[in-house]
């Protein structure tokens, strides 16, 4: 193959490769600082959550494209990491990066917080998960109905065009297949840590 036809095909290529390269060296685990905010979360509001076998950290200072979410055994350790959007109103550049938390009803923003998982039930998204904002900072969860979903814009083919995922109206909102797991994975009474480190 000439050199001139593999740079066309590299340019062609491109726009799958639009997440900026240093995303691909972090590693798919939560920073050290939210583990450790998680677990005083955890203990903090022990007598709340029925469903200890896992909880979940949401690293809200990496990039969309990358892992974020992560499922953690206590005993054991990561389950499980996947991509989960957040609020346009923590994002309205649509930089893929987070760039403030708001519990602000009408912000259309990401709240950081412990969150208590609550009922199931099928909407406008299909199956979803309610949850209860345990934090100050997230004291307005039910009332904003931040809840967790599935997305068109959490699929990989819109990770693949546009390096990043589109963001909810605050909510947690996964691809199909990821919010199948989470929903099975956290049950009513788990606990999800989310904030930036």
């Amino acid at each position: 193959m000439s050199r001139r036809c593999l740079l066309r095909g590299m340019a062609v290529a491109a726009p799958a490769l639009l997440a900026p390269p240093a995303l691909a060296s972090l590693p798919a685990s939560p920073d050290p600082r939210l583990l450790a905010e998680a677990r005083a979360a955890f203990a903090r509001h022990a007598e709340r959550i029925t469903q200890k076998q896992l909880l979940a950290i949401v690293d809200f200072g990496r990039h969309s494209a990358t892992p974020r979410f992560f499922l953690l055994a206590p005993e054991t350790g990561l389950v499980a990491s996947l991509r989960v959007a957040h609020g346009r109103g923590s994002d309205p550049a649509h930089s893929g990066f987070l760039q403030r938390f708001s519990a602000e009803p009408g912000s259309a923003a990401s709240s950081a917080g412990a969150y208590l998982t609550d009922a199931a039930y099928s909407g406008q998204h299909g199956a979803s998960r309610r949850l209860i904002g345990l934090d100050p900072e997230n004291r307005t969860a039910e009332a904003r109905a931040i809840v967790i979903h599935g997305a068109w814009y959490c699929e990989p083919p819109v990770i693949r065009q546009t390096g990043k995922l589109g963001r909810s109206e605050g909510c947690f909102a996964f691809s199909a297949a990821d919010v199948a797991l989470v929903l099975d994975r956290l049950p009513a009474g788990s606990l999800i840590y989310a904030n930036r480190a």
